[in-house]
């Protein structure tokens, strides 16, 4: 029965664009989801070499409603969303949200725009210093008023090795406690550890109200690609709460490599209910979504899968 909710449709992009209606957050249908895949070429870009060549950018992205009443997350896949000194930048983004999904959704439609904003007019040449744009571009989204992004992680694959991106943020975290606390706040176990007993992750953007216990400041980490790097999975908490990262990683690797599904390399795409879509990474999104639903996830799923080892240079 549950993998009836698993029946994909195709994304209406009308119909993302007006989060709500009437001022009230629109409910999916409970056997909708969505799910994406797409390779793209990026077009010229400077090596740093004196050479150009062309980028292939190869992703996956599914959302589905889960055990939950309503659709809360959002997904934001913007290839080439910024262009500057001859390098195109891809923006990929899950926002899980809590108390309605308007606000989600405002973020995965606004927050790369406000970066790419961002860029424009304070960065000067073409070096970007993104630790001060990302969090400028929070602070300019918390003042938005409508945000009640929760957390969301992400984690790579670097030659069999999977490694967080990011650590959790929660506010029995040491660091996070005492910074809390220190504000004359207190974290509360009340089914699970919450500030005030409210919310259960201690940075978001939005929860006016929790402030200053809740922050909007987000932690940013700036990671070197290498060759080894194989893949990175962003999800939301519907997935890494019932799925470890090492697990993760090692299916997403599997499907990549066309080893998790006999034939799904060689058909070309990956076969869901009526539907089939092409391209691994997609297959590695739905089959992370499809091991968290049987593992007991009881909220929204959403996985974006981009493989990073298909960056394909061509020398002109």
């Amino acid at each position: 029965m549950e993998l009836r909710r698993m029946r994909t449709v195709y994304e209406d992009k009308s119909a993302s664009a007006d989060p709500s209606r009437d001022g009230v957050c629109v409910k999916k249908k409970r056997a909708e989801s969505q799910i994406e895949s797409k390779v793209t070429e990026n077009g010229l870009m400077d090596r740093g070499d004196g050479r150009r060549g062309v980028t292939r950018t190869s992703y996956g992205k599914i959302s589905i409603i889960g055990r939950r009443r309503e659709m809360e997350d959002a997904v934001a896949v913007e290839l080439g969303f910024l262009k500057r000194g001859g390098k195109s930048y891809d923006f990929f983004g899950v926002y899980d949200g809590h108390g309605g999904c308007r606000v989600a959704q405002a973020c995965g439609q606004m927050l790369h725009k406000l970066l790419a904003k961002i860029v424009e007019e304070e960065s000067t040449g073409d070096d970007i210093d993104w630790e001060k744009v990302m969090a400028a571009g929070f602070k300019q989204m918390d003042a938005e008023g409508r945000a009640f992004a929760r957390r969301s992680c992400g984690a790579a694959v670097r030659r069999s090795q999977g490694w967080w991106l990011m650590y959790i943020i929660q506010p029995d975290r040491p660091d996070e406690l005492e910074r809390i606390e220190a504000c004359g706040g207190n974290v509360i176990d009340w089914n699970g550890q919450r500030v005030l007993g409210v919310l259960a992750t201690s940075r978001s953007i939005g929860d006016n109200y929790l402030k200053p216990f809740v922050i909007t400041e987000p932690e940013i980490r700036i990671i070197e690609r290498t060759h080894a790097d194989e893949c990175l999975i962003l999800a939301c908490d519907g997935l890494w709460d019932v799925i470890s990262n090492d697990y993760a990683c090692q299916v997403a690797r599997n499907c990549l490599h066309g080893w998790m599904r006999p034939g799904c390399r060689s058909s070309g795409g990956v076969k869901v209910g009526d539907e089939r879509r092409d391209g691994n990474a997609a297959e590695a999104a739905v089959l992370l979504t499809e091991l968290a639903m049987s593992g007991g996830s009881r909220d929204n799923i959403s996985v974006v899968v981009v493989e990073l080892a298909g960056d394909i240079w061509s020398v002109c």
